[in-house]
């Protein structure tokens, strides 16, 4: 019998008798993990900046990229069958994965803080309603000890223990009813026809889709290396995430424009509003919402065992979710939004870099890529580098003081997205580095000698 508890299991390929998560598994996972109160707030900072018109172009246009890349992302993790960032020792080299580790902790660390405060926000505004009282700390408090004892199932427990029995089904209504909700005081016809304030440009609005989703890629192989292949990976992961990618986002767009919510933070008090259903659908998408701050730590943990792989795993798990929650308390929901978008720009390149090496390497990576290869390998650095400069060249992200200091530079200011032109160029560089300097010979080089296969350590 299969233990469905994988907690513990690290950074060594899994086995075949755990890759049992089959296309609907899959399928249900990122489609729990797409369906978000935060992808809901999201939307909501696109209008009324944007018109609706425009906003929609960017969530399609945006879903549709983004969707596409991390389908990639979790059919490589099938294949490779090891973590997100154990796989970039691929393309960066062993010591090279831990620059980009280091990022996705940092990543992760802010994206299940982030969840935390959007969870304990929306809890505090029910509780506000119910029994007048907000308690914004102890539902934050509450919530991260629900994430804990999630991230400590694994994600086959996970899927099996809680979204087939619960998640999917309480999910499925409260959008149903929330989407009826929105759309009774929505005025469609005045709402396409109206103009955008401006503030945001039709490019930036496809990014802020984009990094919503690309933020998932270096995550998706420690999910997709248990699925039982690579076809249930990429469609599973690719079509899961991308159906309520489309409607959470429309969510929020109409929810700001039917509700007259002017701060995307106030979104969740705007639904408990709205009556007793309304209350009851924000609960079961509020508890829904520990979902993605599983993810996020549980990824984490993993991604930390990159560097110091003979550390527990459940240890990581418990500290990793203590930092988080002590931040969702003190940190305020406002300013994670600049954070959000830097990151975008940084995971885009880096998978163009990843999907180049992969198809170089025959569309197979080897076990000896991850633990027998060169330490660092500098052209696929560098060519993630110039991705995520050119990214900031076109459309520079980020709190003040790093646009401050992008501006120096003259930057483009595009008006289209800057995350695409980022991917094709580190993909075309990364590409062309590649058969220069074929796997092989770069191994040879770099080692001096064909040793055998080390060990994961």
């Amino acid at each position: 019998m299969i233990d469905e508890k994988t907690p513990s299991w690290g950074i060594e390929p899994v086995p075949e008798r755990l890759r049992v998560l089959g296309l609907v598994d899959t399928t249900l996972l990122w489609g729990n993990l797409s369906v978000s109160l935060l992808v809901i707030v999201l939307g909501a900072l696109l209008v009324p900046r944007l018109s609706l018109k425009d906003a929609l172009i960017a969530i399609v246009v945006g879903a549709v990229a983004g969707n596409l890349l991390l389908g990639l992302a979790g059919l490589i993790g099938a294949d490779a069958r090891v973590p997100g960032m154990v796989l970039l020792r691929a393309p960066l080299g062993r010591r090279g994965s831990y620059a980009p580790t280091a990022v996705n902790v940092a990543q992760n660390l802010g994206w299940s803080t982030f969840e935390l405060i959007v969870i304990s926000t929306a809890a505090a505004a029910l509780s506000k309603k119910v029994f007048g009282f907000e308690g914004r700390w102890l539902w934050a408090l509450l919530f991260g000890l629900v994430a804990v004892s999630l991230a400590l199932l694994g994600p086959i427990g996970f899927v099996r223990r809680y979204v087939r029995k619960f998640a999917v089904w309480a999910v499925l209504a409260s959008l149903i009813y929330l989407t009826w909700w929105v759309l009774d005081k929505s005025n469609l016809h005045t709402f396409w026809h109206a103009h955008g304030q401006g503030g945001l440009s039709l490019g930036s609005g496809i990014d802020v889709v984009i990094g919503s989703i690309i933020s998932w890629t270096p995550l998706a192989a420690d999910y997709t290396r248990f699925s039982r292949d690579r076809r249930a990976a990429f469609f599973g992961t690719g079509i899961g995430y991308f159906v309520p990618t489309l409607w959470c986002f429309g969510l929020g767009v109409l929810l700001v424009l039917s509700r007259n919510v002017t701060d995307a933070a106030d979104v969740p008090a705007a639904v408990a509003a709205g009556g007793a259903v309304s209350a009851f659908a924000l609960l079961a998408l509020t508890v829904d919402e520990s979902d993605e701050a599983f993810a996020d730590i549980y990824s984490t943990a993993v991604s930390i065992q990159n560097v110091v792989p003979r550390v527990s795993q459940r240890l990581l798990i418990v500290v990793v979710s203590a930092v988080a929650t002590i931040g969702a308390i003190v940190i305020d929901l406002r300013s994670y939004q600049l954070f959000l978008l830097l990151l975008g720009s940084v995971f885009v390149p880096l998978f163009g870099v990843l999907l180049a090496d992969w198809l170089l390497a025959g569309a197979h990576y080897r076990e000896r890529d991850f633990f027998a290869g060169p330490a660092v390998r500098v052209e696929q650095l560098a060519a993630w580098l110039v991705g995520f400069g050119l990214s900031q060249w076109l459309s520079p992200q980020g709190p003040s003081w790093w646009t401050d200091l992008v501006a120096h530079l003259q930057p483009g200011h595009a008006t289209w997205t800057a995350s695409l032109p980022s991917f094709a160029a580190a993909f075309v560089l990364a590409t062309a580095a590649g058969m220069l300097l074929p796997r092989e010979d770069a191994d040879r080089a770099r080692r001096g000698s064909r040793e055998p296969l080390a060990r994961p350590r």
